[in-house]
């Protein structure tokens, strides 16, 4: 799952320690970033369609928090973008209000839901879009809806980007998808068509390092317009939409 890592300056983040272990966010000179796809060009001149997340996020990426979760936690950190999210655009039930959850509190949220044994606390097992849409539903009363998408170009250009389309027009919410052999987790916050395909607007976790500004991290490709077509045609893929639209509408 890793990609190539950026040298990390110790100085930005506080990278250990016992609030890490303990699941707190713990204290940065430089916060997350915010909104990393502010400014980035359209990846079609005259698209046929183009849908985007409506709202501000944070990203959150490998070791953002000092925990080094690198190879295995990249679910995790798209779930706590996703989360971030529900917090600055989300009226959450009463009690239900809170910020992302670290990864520790992800796990003991999963056994505490019995998806899944004591011993997934303090482990390094990775989570995919099922345990998302739980997490998500136990921290914020936010059903998520499940899209199995079958491997093959044509699946992914009609049965997922149509999907898409429709949940940031709807919802505006960011989306995890991620597959079997593409099993890298992996934030959606848009969908772009035109006559030759698509593009999805992918938000990538797997980033280790400093916090970047966004123009930065859109230079290296962390978030970036990427073809549907480069996706892995032999991989099935899955996809949890968090449904955030108020009833009626």
């Amino acid at each position: 799952m890793d990609k190539k890592v950026i040298a990390a300056e110790s100085e930005e983040i506080d990278w250990g320690g016992s609030g890490a272990e303990e699941g707190e966010i713990m204290r940065k000179t430089k916060p997350l970033s915010k909104n990393v796809h502010t400014g980035l060009r359209n990846p079609l001149r005259d698209p046929v369609k183009c849908s985007l997340i409506k709202g501000d996020y944070l990203y959150f990426h490998y070791g953002c928090d000092g925990q080094d979760d690198r190879g295995w936690g990249c679910g995790y950190r798209t779930v706590q973008t996703m989360a971030s999210w529900l917090c600055q655009n989300w009226s959450p039930p009463t009690g239900k209000h809170r910020p992302p959850p670290s990864l520790p509190h992800i796990q003991q949220a999963l056994v505490t839901m019995g998806d899944k044994p004591g011993s997934f606390s303090g482990s390094r097992e990775w989570i995919g879009t099922f345990e998302a849409s739980l997490v998500l539903d136990y921290f914020y009363d936010v059903p998520c809806k499940l899209v199995h998408v079958r491997g093959g170009g044509a699946e992914l250009e009609h049965v997922a980007v149509e999907e898409l389309h429709q949940h940031f027009e709807k919802h505006g919410s960011p989306v995890m998808m991620g597959g079997d052999r593409d099993n890298s987790s992996k934030g959606i916050l848009g969908v772009c068509t035109g006559d030759m395909g698509s593009y999805l607007l992918v938000v990538d976790p797997h980033y280790y390092g400093c916090q970047l500004e966004p123009t930065e991290l859109q230079r290296h490709g962390w978030v970036a317009w990427k073809r549907v077509s480069s996706l892995d045609q032999s991989s099935f893929y899955n996809v949890c939409m968090p449904q955030t639209a108020k009833k009626g509408t």
